[in-house]
């Protein structure tokens, strides 16, 4: 079922006036299946402006945190629908151009706070959902959700208690390039494929094994040939030279195989290699450049908040999800069965 608005939230969006499909409660926890399934609609389905904003508060101030609290400040799409509030950092900066740093206390505590954009480092992502759920706020946090998928599991059993609506980014399926191969492996029968991403090196503590630090490579293969078995996994690793190449070997339903690589060490220029033999697709040319991704995820996030994102969508989001995640965390057994 989905969870209803609280006495708070109803007097806010009451004078909305919207007919019955545009003004339904915020959807149960999960995101939209963006390239997979439902596709990032162009509009959000909203005539008149609502009476209070969404109040927004960004967890995290690196890259991504950066880019989103820029697109929270654009008065066009999605972003007429959310107010920021301010942002957390464990950092004392006080502020960011004009937004302020407030205290994940007051963040968590403020009535005027409605939702959180975790965009911190991956192994806290898991202990800022649960203080924000507990709180009775929305969650918006950058993937991998958690780095086990217990832990994701409890979490979206949490969001459902506190009827709030829990959505993991995934910028990658609203990617050009993603809009490609989904449009031309559609119909068509998986011979074998390989995806190879290199980049620089990155700190395991903090964004977690491999298989969960590249989730959104896993998340390519599964949205484009379906869930996936582990046949194998091994990985290479030199810490005194920062290098590490982690190889899986994964099939379809259908037997076909895939194999993902993950290659990272200094020097290493961040790129993505694909091919896939289905049909006459062996390798993908050059697409459009991404624009304003973040800022198309972010509406997919207020579309939900809406009420815009149906049951049957967001439960083949949550299932689609939590197999990444089982898969990673397969991987990483095998890689490492010590652990």
């Amino acid at each position: 079922m989905r969870p209803s608005l609280g006495p708070r939230e109803r007097g806010r969006w009451a004078s909305s006036r919207l007919p019955a499909d545009r003004a339904r409660a915020p959807g149960r926890a999960g995101i939209v299946q963006a390239g997979g399934g439902a596709a990032l609609k162009e509009e959000i389905k909203m005539d008149v402006q609502p009476m209070r904003k969404f109040g927004v508060v960004g967890v995290g101030v690196g890259r991504a945190g950066s880019v989103r609290i820029r697109d929270l400040q654009n008065p066009e799409g999605s972003s007429a629908y959310v107010n920021l509030i301010g942002f957390v950092s464990r950092r004392e900066l006080r502020s960011t151009g004009e937004v302020q740093q407030i205290s994940l206390e007051d963040a968590l505590s403020s009535q005027e706070v409605d939702v959180a954009f975790i965009c911190s480092e991956s192994s806290s992502h898991e202990h800022y959902i649960r203080q924000f759920l507990s709180a009775g706020k929305h969650v918006l946090v950058e993937y991998p959700m958690t780095l086990s998928l217990a832990a994701a599991q409890e979490l979206w059993d949490l969001a459902e208690k506190k009827g709030k609506v829990l959505h993991e980014e995934h910028i990658e399926l609203l990617m050009e390039e993603f809009a490609f191969l989904k449009k031309e492996v559609t119909g068509k029968e998986l011979l074998k494929g390989s995806l190879l991403f290199t980049a620089g090196p990155l700190e395991e503590e903090q964004f977690g094994f491999p298989a969960f630090s590249g989730i959104s490579r896993l998340t390519w293969l599964v949205s484009l040939f379906g869930e996936l078995s582990l046949v194998s996994a091994t990985l290479e690793e030199h810490k005194e030279e920062q290098y590490m190449k982690m190889t899986v070997h994964l099939e379809t339903k259908d037997k076909c195989p895939l194999t993902w690589i993950e290659e990272k060490g200094p020097g290493l220029k961040r790129k993505r290699y694909l091919n896939f033999q289905s049909g006459s697709l062996e390798n993908v040319p050059t697409v459009g450049m991404d624009k304003k991704i973040f800022l198309k995820d972010q509406t997919l996030f207020v579309q939900k908040l809406l009420g815009q994102v149906s049951e049957k969508e967001l439960c083949a989001e949550r299932k689609r999800i939590l197999h990444c995640l089982a898969v990673a965390e397969a991987i990483r057994m095998c890689c490492r069965p010590e652990k």
